[in-house]
């Protein structure tokens, strides 16, 4: 039975190695970096809703009793 021929391991690990690195580098690099957000000033926009002007009432759960 042949032994294995392990003498080219070593170079086949290490290219491969190199080669990922490369490639990693690569992905990264084609990727912008993060800019933080830029303040923004709130516009306060009144928009003309039926239900602003009328009092809205609020149920209360099935549980809860009126004190």
């Amino acid at each position: 039975m042949p032994q294995l021929d392990t003498s080219t391991w070593f170079t086949v690990i290490l290219s491969m190695l190199l080669s990922l690195f490369i490639l990693m580098q690569l992905k990264f690099t084609k990727h912008s970096s993060f800019s933080p957000p830029q303040p923004k000033t709130p516009t306060k926009s009144k928009y003309s809703t039926p239900w602003e002007t009328k009092w809205t009432k609020t149920y209360l759960p099935h549980s809860l009793r009126l004190q």
